[in-house]
């Protein structure tokens, strides 16, 4: 399916929403597509992007969290996944890897989480993030007791599942509007950036 609404033009959309674009092209080098997709509705875009960085960057809410970047991103990309969501697989999926320094964790989380690379603690994390993704009228107690024996407290779990809850909602906005990744994504964080070579000492 290919892109069903036009992106927005930068020029043409709110001075709040395009200094917020253009922050996100300098650090990242490009423009997401999500930015602009979005951007047809400003009302919209900011109620999304503002609960989207209460999630994603607690800091910027004054909130702390004992989940990490690569945690959220590692359940972005897993419920992504699940919901058949190419654009938020792709792009989370590239966050992941450079969070994580894994190049094949992305993938592995894609397509098996119980099977990829990653420690135990994160595995029960995917375990409810799957269950409040596809049966979250099932959750229980015997669902926290697990999560609280790997060090998860409340608060965590609430992020976990809310982090769930949002993208479920990011999944299915791409996904009926055709939104495509950009091909920069595909790349990122799979070939480990070469070092700067050492620079010879100077003599006396």
């Amino acid at each position: 399916m290919s892109q069903r609404y036009p992106l927005a033009e930068l020029d043409q959309v709110p001075e709040d929403i395009r200094a917020r674009i253009l922050a996100v092209q300098e650090k990242a080098g490009f423009v997401p597509n999500v930015f602009l997709a979005l951007a047809r509705r400003p009302a919209e875009w900011r109620a999304f992007f503002a609960y989207h960085d209460a999630l994603m960057e607690p800091e910027s809410v004054g909130r702390a969290s004992a989940l990490s970047k690569g945690d959220r991103e590692m359940i972005v990309t897993t419920t992504s996944a699940a919901n058949q969501c190419l654009y938020c697989v792709v792009a989370h999926g590239a966050l992941l890897r450079i969070y994580e320094k894994k190049p094949l964790v992305a993938d592995q989380v894609a397509v098996n989480w119980r099977k990829a690379d990653i420690s135990e603690r994160q595995r029960a994390m995917l375990a409810f993030a799957m269950k409040v993704c596809e049966r979250s009228h099932e959750v229980d107690e015997a669902d926290f007791a697990a999560l609280h024996a790997h060090g998860f407290d409340d608060e965590d779990i609430w992020d976990i599942a809310a982090i769930t809850a949002f993208f479920g909602l990011s999944n299915r906005l791409a996904s009926f509007s055709g939104m495509q990744p950009n091909p920069e994504f595909f790349l990122m964080g799979r070939v480990p950036r070469e070092k700067p070579a050492d620079k010879p000492a100077r003599p006396g």
